[in-house]
């Protein structure tokens, strides 16, 4: 139950800094950082639960490549961030220390 909780704080990790982009470029600026907010908070409160087994680097760092690499493709998506090979080739190379800490906690 711990990696769900540390997926689902590594999820809401996305959403803060998505919703202060977007209440600078949006005129719903309020709304946006009141979402980042909850974001915030609810990252913070499933990375608590989950560092209750897993070890607190290994939950950390998952916990912060999830929110890089998600706001890393949010950005792509939904704010036409550019795509470049040296910048996807980098966040691959997170994905792929993201991936070595799970497997290493088995």
């Amino acid at each position: 139950m711990a990696w769900v909780f540390l997926l689902a704080a590594g999820l809401f990790e996305i959403g803060w800094p998505l919703g202060l982009k977007l209440s600078q470029t949006t005129p719903h600026r309020i709304a946006w950082v009141i979402f980042a907010t909850v974001a915030m908070t609810a990252s913070g409160v499933f990375l608590w639960l989950a560092q209750k087994s897993i070890p607190m680097g290994t939950a950390y760092a998952v916990w912060t490549g999830i929110g890089a690499v998600g706001a890393f493709v949010a950005g792509i998506v939904l704010l036409k961030d550019p795509a470049t090979f040296f910048r996807i080739f980098s966040v691959t190379l997170i994905v792929v220390g993201i991936v070595g800490l799970k497997l290493s906690h088995q």
